[in-house]
């Protein structure tokens, strides 16, 4: 047999037996080498085969991270998940009951108010509400019964444009005496409020406004002042400022209504002359058989809006 069967040339030309030097595939440790030491009863690791290439050269296999490293990445991300896990105190505990019972609290008060309606008022409460329900049913059946008489005026009467002239001005006056721009007359109630030291606020005040027209007072002057629906009572840098103008006690106020509606309206236990005293102003109440409500205000032309055309003209 010639040496190309029992060997592979170098690169100068020299034949070298297999398993003397080299990295060919059949390379075997020497019977000289050194063997690595193993455990007591146990058996040397054999390593991996190393990978052979195409040219019968070895081939450098790549490392992979060690075994170790694997439950150490795992405890890791344990340890980052015992982290972000919640970890509720007893604070946090005791602040969600509470809040908890606020909320079922809350809805049980809702729903009792709900179902219960005029039944949680009390005894004042429920003769006012009564007694402005009477009065106002009393003027929408005379206001209704005054309209059915005018129509049948107007349809069956013989001078019809007569009726709608008496009709207009009647109607005309009604407005001009809400509007504050006619003076006007009739039983009513006066009322004196004292305000020694300047105790006694603006919203005060204001309430017996609201008072006076809850109680179905119909045309209502403070002082030399005429008060309407659209009337407002503020806190002024020198005291109580009424539409602009300043107002100063003793507080003189002129109301035409019902005096039997009026007088318990304004005198209730917790009413308007209740807070006025507990402000430390003094009250005086009385009713009166004719009221001169003289004070009058000029109502501004509209700037924006004009009467609507009839149909009849597109």
């Amino acid at each position: 047999m010639t040496a190309a069967h029992h060997g592979r040339h170098d690169g100068d030309g020299d034949v070298r037996p297999p398993g003397h030097g080299g990295a060919g595939a059949g390379a075997r440790p020497t019977p000289d080498a050194p063997v690595p030491d193993t455990p007591e009863g146990g058996h040397a690791p054999v390593p991996d085969a190393p990978e052979v290439d195409a040219t019968g050269g070895v081939r450098a296999s790549s490392p992979g991270p060690p075994p170790q490293a694997l439950p150490a990445v795992a405890h890791s991300w344990r340890r980052i998940g015992r982290a972000l896990a919640p970890r509720p105190t007893r604070a946090q505990l005791t602040v969600a009951l509470l809040s908890g019972l606020l909320g079922f609290a809350l809805v049980v008060q809702v729903q009792q108010n709900r179902s219960e309606g005029l039944a949680s008022l009390r005894q004042d409460e429920l003769v006012r509400i009564l007694d402005e329900v009477t009065q106002r049913s009393e003027e929408l059946e005379d206001e209704a019964a005054s309209l059915r008489a005018q129509r049948a005026e107007l349809v069956t009467g013989t001078d019809t444009e007569r009726a709608a002239r008496e009709a207009a001005r009647a109607r005309a006056e009604v407005q001009g005496i809400l509007a504050g721009r006619l003076p006007a007359t009739g039983p009513g109630v006066l009322v004196n409020i004292g305000d020694p030291d300047g105790s006694v606020p603006a919203s005060t005040l204001y309430n017996v406004l609201e008072e006076l027209r809850n109680a179905g007072a119909e045309a209502v002057q403070l002082n030399d002042l005429r008060l309407t629906a659209s009337s407002y009572v503020v806190e002024g840098p020198d005291g109580v400022v009424v539409d602009g103008t300043e107002a100063r006690a003793p507080y003189r106020w002129r109301a035409i209504g019902d005096p039997d509606t009026i007088i318990p309206a304004l005198d209730m236990p917790g009413g308007a002359m209740a807070q006025v005293r507990n402000a430390g102003g003094t009250a005086d109440l009385r009713a009166a058989e004719t009221v001169a409500v003289d004070a009058t205000r000029d109502v501004s032309e509209p700037r924006f809006a004009t009467p609507a055309p009839d149909a009849e003209d597109g």
